[in-house]
């Protein structure tokens, strides 16, 4: 017969060994390494995760995405969502990055002749936007921005740096930042209603049809 120390040692001891397992099986739900599909952890879980943000933020706003409709998108525990990105305040920052090549199309547009440069900025920015793997980011930051503070100060940045850095060589004189911001008053405005909007017949307009239409516009504000 076991002695009453016994059936406690043996008692702790399981107690011991049942919490080790429940150790074990929530480190590998955050590793993402649990059954059902899930993804691995990593920097793939990372990325995965960031692009499904983007997606939702892009699609739903800031407001109606929750970090568990984001880890559905993922594939991945909510847990793992908290762990690599803390809030959805920061998931949300992090989402408004934008992609390098968007300065760099523009910049590459503004180059050359000052005639012409108002159909060149158009297409660039369309072409941009056209790209799927980019268009996340880009709408998350417009759709967002009337109601969020954060998005609204990328915007500024992308209207007030990287134009204003693109177009600083056809651009000139004493209201350069102002015409710059006009400029980029004008893409961010056709982007809102061709791609969010969705505006009929210019969302499903061919590009060098709307290039053809809406570069001049740009141009006057170039030309001064």
């Amino acid at each position: 017969m076991q002695s009453v120390g016994d059936m406690r040692e043996e008692s702790g001891a399981a107690r011991e060994q049942a919490g080790a397992k429940a150790r074990a099986a929530t480190a590998s739900r955050a590793a993402g390494k649990h059954a059902g599909g899930r993804r691995p952890g990593g920097n793939r879980t990372r990325e995965a995760i960031l692009d499904a943000a983007r997606t939702c933020f892009a699609e739903r706003g800031f407001d109606a995405t929750s970090m568990r409709r984001i880890a559905e998108a993922a594939e991945v525990d909510q847990a793992l969502v908290h762990h690599f990105y803390g809030s959805k305040e920061n998931l949300f920052l992090q989402a408004l990055e934008l992609p390098g090549r968007i300065q760099e199309a523009l910049a590459d547009a503004a180059r050359g002749e000052r005639e012409g440069v108002g159909e060149r900025m158009v297409r660039a920015h369309l072409t941009v936007w056209d790209d799927l793997s980019a268009r996340p980011a880009l709408m998350t930051m417009v759709r967002s921005a009337a109601i969020h503070r954060a998005a609204a100060a990328r915007l500024r940045e992308t209207a007030t740096t990287i134009l204003t850095r693109a177009l600083s060589g056809v651009v000139t004189g004493e209201d350069v930042m102002l015409r710059s911001s006009l400029v980029a008053t004008q893409l961010i405005g056709l982007a809102l209603m061709r791609y969010i909007a969705l505006l009929e017949p210019l969302a499903s307009a061919d590009t060098e049809t709307v290039v053809r239409c809406y570069g001049p516009a740009v141009q006057a504000i170039v030309e001064g």
